[in-house]
């Protein structure tokens, strides 16, 4: 008896397995999934998508350090890396990011709020090594671990500033992303300019 059931449970598994692999070819071969960034996930793919990616984030962040203190010019720094790199597509303190990156999916967090939802660590891995499948680039290839540790820093402290607060890190008179080149475009805020007429 104890056999047979052992038996049964065996088929029943590889019995679940083939048809989970099915199911995965049959998506993958047929294009039933729409991947147009104009469409929402469903909610199970992106619950998924969000959970393993903090799964992941988390589980190999630990070995991630960082001093204990930022100080002020290391913070500037950090703001300066932000407002050329990040602004476009998770916005300022008191501004919003570029219209065209609301067309991501996933969409960009609004990283004012959102860094609270992170450790310092975390975050520097995330910049480090970037998230597959979501345009968040891995910085780890073109900037040093100083840079790195200065826009950790910077993003870290984001919650708490204000929008004069961070047109002084910048060094900018308008603490929006609204001036921020669109890297598809080289317009601010991706919107086309006006041409000059031709005399």
């Amino acid at each position: 008896m104890t056999k047979k059931f052992g038996a049964g449970l065996a088929l029943g598994i590889i019995g679940t397995i083939l048809v989970a692999i099915a199911i995965w070819l049959t998506l993958a071969y047929t294009g039933a999934y729409n991947v147009a960034a104009s469409a929402q996930h469903a909610d199970p793919v992106r619950w998924t998508f969000d959970t393993t990616m903090r799964r992941s984030v988390a589980s190999r962040a630990g070995g991630v350090e960082l001093p204990a203190t930022v100080s002020e010019d290391v913070l500037a720094e950090g703001a300066g890396h932000y407002a050329e790199s990040c602004a476009h597509c998770h916005g300022t303190p008191g501004g919003e990011p570029a219209e065209w990156s609301r067309g991501m999916r996933p969409e960009p967090p609004h990283l004012v709020e959102a860094a609270t939802e992170w450790t310092p660590e975390e975050i520097y891995w995330i910049v480090e090594n970037g998230i597959k499948m979501s345009g968040m680039p891995a910085f780890g290839g073109h900037h040093s671990s100083e840079e790195m540790v200065a826009l950790t820093g910077f993003v870290s402290a984001l919650p708490g500033l204000t929008a004069d607060d961070y047109a002084t890190l910048t060094g900018s008179a308008d603490g929006s992303a609204e001036q921020t080149p669109s890297p598809a475009t080289g317009e601010p805020n991706g919107e086309p300019q006006p041409e000059t007429p031709v005399e």
